[in-house]
Order: structure tokens, then C-alpha cells, then sequence
């Protein structure tokens, strides 16, 4: 015969639709290890950082608990069924559409990649918090840091590329001769240049005390460049030179941390 306190114990946890301190305390595992990678994301000062990588861990470990223990008051045998893996896969989703708004696409030049997979995996180990598994959430989570402070060290080693075609783009007024510097110094970096495009940007504004006379047409030409240097040393060393008001880089070997 069964103990009728046990059958008390037993039926409590459904009278409260599962909620307690083990809900509780994982949402909080939940909310620890989310806030670890937000802070890791805040000090590179990414467009994602503390409190987006928090609330998306918390939210996603919140989903799995409602899916597991918010709808018992409405189960019956035979009649209402759930599954609560549908709710996981509705977070992986949502997450999908968040991500996106992380990744800029300017050209040929991509940035927020890292991040975003951040915002994903940071669902993942919330959902795992959530779903009760938190020697998987606190394992993935020890993967991540690896991954993101080990690996760009280990990448950082490997042989560059010397086909793989950078771009730069080099702003400086027009009529003073300085494209044929840019041309001479990039060869001199070591640097094949496949392709040069020009456009005329906007005039720059004469400083105060300046006539209109002195107002130049700004260019801004384009170059695609390739070699085993860094790029982003070629673009300073471009930014140096007399006359050149800007110099934008997109280094295609750079790692996007």
C-alpha cells in the first residue's frame, strides 16, 4: 500500500504545474551562463552584447519550462496531448530571424557573422538550461569560450591566403595626382592589384576662412587587392600618405571576432 503522503508528494508538482526551485534554479544556470558570453560579447564591443546574449538565454530556458510544465492543467488522457519539443523548435526560429538583424552586408564585405552564431548558440544552452540539462549547458558554454578565444590564436598561425581578393577604399580630393601614389605604395606592400574603380563622393566643405574657390571634389576610387601581407597594414600605411582623407579595408583572411 502506498503511503497516502506520498501520493500527496507526488501530486503536488502537477497541482502546480511544475513550478519550483528546481524551475527556478534552472532559469537561473540559464541566466549565469547566457550573461557569461554577453559579457564576452560586450567586451569587444559587438552590436550584441550583455543584455541582448541575457535575455535571449533566459527567454529561450522560459520557453522550454512553459512548453514542460505550463500546459498540465489541461492534459487529458486521450483527448489534449502535447509535445513539448515543438516549442524548441519554434525558439530555433525566432532566434533565426534575431540573427539575421546582427549580420551587415555592405558589398562584399560581411560583419556580425560570429555574433549572431553567438545569439544562437546562447538559445541552445538556454533551452538546455531550461529543458534540464545543464551539464550540456555548462559544457557548450566552455566549447564557446574555446572557440571564441582559442581559435582565432590557432587561425591567426595558418598560412594566408594569396589569391583571396581584399578590397580598399581610399578617399582623397581630386586634380592632386594622389591616385598614382595609392598605385605605387600597394605595389610596394607587396600587393597584385586586379582591379581600380573611381567615383566622384561628395565636395569637401571649405573649412571656416576658406573661399568657395577652395572647395575640392572628393574621389573615391576602389581597389581590389591580393597578396600574403595584411591589408590592414597596406590601409595604414595608405592613410599616411599626403592628401588621403580615408582609407576603408575589408581584409578577406581577417577573422571576424
Amino acid at each position: 500500500m502506498i503511503p497516502l503522503s506520498a501520493l500527496v508528494t507526488e501530486a503536488a508538482p502537477t497541482a502546480l504545474n511544475g513550478e519550483g526551485w528546481r524551475q527556478a534554479a534552472e532559469l537561473g544556470l540559464a541566466l549565469a551562463l547566457s550573461a557569461g558570453i554577453g559579457l564576452e560579447r560586450e567586451i569587444r564591443q559587438k552590436n550584441a552584447g550583455l543584455r541582448t546574449h541575457t535575455l535571449v538565454g533566459v527567454g529561450a530556458a522560459l520557453f522550454m519550462l512553459i512548453s514542460k510544465y505550463g500546459f498540465t492543467d489541461v492534459l487529458e488522457p486521450r483527448l489534449v496531448v502535447l509535445d513539448p519539443s515543438r516549442v524548441a523548435a519554434q525558439i530555433v526560429t525566432g532566434v533565426g530571424f534575431l540573427g539575421a538583424g546582427i549580420i551587415f552586408v555592405r558589398g562584399g564585405w560581411v560583419r556580425g557573422l560570429t555574433t549572431a552564431a553567438a545569439i544562437w548558440i546562447t538559445a541552445a544552452i538556454g533551452a538546455a538550461s531550461g529543458a534540464g540539462l545543464p551539464v550540456l549547458a555548462v559544457l557548450t558554454t566552455g566549447i564557446y569560450f574555446l572557440v571564441v578565444l582559442a581559435f582565432p590564436i590557432a587561425t591567426r598561425r595558418l598560412p594566408r591566403s594569396a589569391t583571396a581578393i581584399s578590397a580598399l577604399r581610399v578617399r582623397y580630393p581630386d586634380g592632386r595626382g594622389i591616385l598614382r601614389d595609392v598605385l605605387r605604395e600597394t605595389t610596394a606592400q607587396g600587393f597584385a592589384i586586379n582591379d581600380v574603380s573611381t567615383a566622384t563622393a561628395e565636395h569637401q566643405r571649405p573649412s571656416s576662412g576658406q573661399s568657395m574657390a577652395a572647395e575640392r571634389p572628393m574621389v573615391e576610387v576602389t581597389l581590389h587587392v591580393h597578396g600574403r601581407n595584411s591589408v590592414n597594414e597596406l590601409a595604414a600605411a595608405l592613410s599616411e600618405l599626403d592628401g588621403v582623407r580615408a582609407v576603408l579595408a575589408s581584409d578577406v583572411n581577417a577573422i571576424d571576432e
